[in-house]
């Protein structure tokens, strides 16, 4: 089972070259028209594999069917299984004209940036790069992110379709990829037809440490709260004025300073995270993030938010508030339960190739929990990146291949041992 490395490594580098930065103001499918030029590579590349039914649809997803090779006695017995990954990077910082660098055998200590030499990693400060010791390291120059999530992800899925398609006595059942677009805005499984995918069990290559498997999101809700004020000529505004940017930063400073934060949770905890503050003394908006591993817990966030928001807007006679709440994932682990070979398989595949399984919760989402809500069960695999969506971001290109391996061995289990038995019904 041997991963072409360095074409791996030659696909990822040239995949985070690529600006594919989403926007999540923008109303059009894609949101932003850059993700287009990574698709096409893509639908490039799959049919260059010699995949089938490889297409580009109209939304911007990316499709392709590696049929199934198994022998006679198992023909026709095994799910298909999905492979997905997400095509656009974050927008919290830039993600254009992204330089990568290769710092080959990694030997401890300090991994200055070139292009700020205030950003350095170290194992003090990232202890996961502590235990990359003699392994090749992938930064960007510092002045963007990365782009390992998810174009990891994807180098991974292609370097494990590129063995498949040298080693055809590699038995496997039937094989469906999907590369996403909008996976960091909540909107990469909005297009995907999970009827037309076609596939019974699914796995998304998004995650960090080389070993996780992940069964268990967020819940998560975006929040926006919104004051509204009396605009009046500040020269004549003696006892008439009411500045709405005052009333919501009045509001922003009573949030808890040492709980419900994401700089203050870790593990299970929840959190509730004002991303965004803009507005003038008519009007100013506050954008939150609410996130628990339960929908109670959301709703009590919720209700904090809201309450905090109802006793600032009552401290500014005159100004009023309004709070709205929009739904964006929910946990999929209890849809993942009612299938548990896509954990058991995953776990088993990690064992094999050699690695500590580490199952835990994700402080976050993927496009997992979606279709998993909607009867695709969907776990999350790791990649072997690390600081996500900063210009701190990193992967190690032989955590890469060992995704790659886990890949490998997981579509053999279910080509060995899966059953078919259908697509789960949607959740209601």
């Amino acid at each position: 089972m041997q991963i072409d490395r360095d074409d791996m490594l030659r696909r990822f580098l040239a995949y985070v070259r690529v600006h594919t930065t989403s926007d999540e103001t923008s109303e059009t499918y894609p949101s932003t028209e850059c993700q287009w030029d990574l698709a096409r590579i893509l639908e490039a590349e799959l049919n260059e594999l010699g995949l089938e039914q490889v297409r580009l649809d109209e939304y911007c997803y990316v499709y392709g069917v590696l049929p199934e090779n198994l022998p006679p006695e198992r023909a026709g017995k095994a799910p298909a299984i999905g492979l997905i990954a997400h095509m656009d990077v974050s927008d919290q910082v830039p993600g254009e004209n992204v330089q990568p660098i290769v710092h080959e055998a990694y030997a401890g200590g300090p991994i200055a940036l070139p292009g700020d030499p205030s950003i350095v990693l170290t194992p003090e400060s990232d202890p996961p790069l502590g235990d990359c010791l003699g392994l090749d390291i992938v930064t960007s120059d510092g002045t963007t992110l990365l782009g390992a999530d998810d174009k990891a992800g994807i180098a991974v899925i292609m370097a494990a379709l590129k063995f498949l398609t040298e080693n055809p006595d590699f038995p496997h059942g039937p094989i469906h990829i999907a590369f996403t677009p909008d996976e960091e805005i909540g909107r990469g499984a909005d297009k995907l037809d999970i009827v037309e995918f076609g596939a019974e069990v699914a796995y998304t290559f998004d995650g960090e440490t080389a070993g996780e498997v992940e069964d268990e999101t967020f819940c998560a809700d975006s929040m926006d709260v919104v004051f509204r004020g009396i605009s009046v000529h500040p020269g004549f505004a003696k006892n008439r004025l009411v500045n709405a940017v005052k009333v919501a930063a009045d509001f922003v400073d009573s949030l808890p300073k040492d709980a419900l934060s994401p700089e203050t949770t870790e593990g299970r905890e929840g959190y509730v995270h004002p991303r965004l503050f803009e507005g003038s003394e008519d009007s100013a908006t506050v954008k939150f993030l609410l996130r628990d591993f339960t929908e109670a817990g959301l709703r009590e966030h919720e209700a904090i938010v809201r309450e905090l928001a109802e006793a600032a807007a009552a401290r500014w006679p005159g100004s009023a508030v309004e709070c709205t709440v929009s739904a964006s994932y929910r946990n999929m682990k209890a849809q993942l339960d009612l299938r548990p070979e896509a954990l058991g398989f995953a776990v088993q595949a990690i064992e094999e190739a050699g690695l500590e399984v580490i199952n835990k919760p994700i402080r976050g989402g993927t496009d997992g929990s979606r279709l998993s809500l909607a009867g695709l069960p969907t776990p999350n695999i790791f990649t072997g990146g690390h600081n996500f969506h900063g210009q701190r971001e990193w992967v190690a290109v032989q955590h890469m291949v060992k995704s790659a391996e886990v890949c490998l061995r997981l579509v053999r289990l279910w080509g060995s041992k899966g059953e078919k038995k259908g697509l789960l019904p949607a959740a209601g």
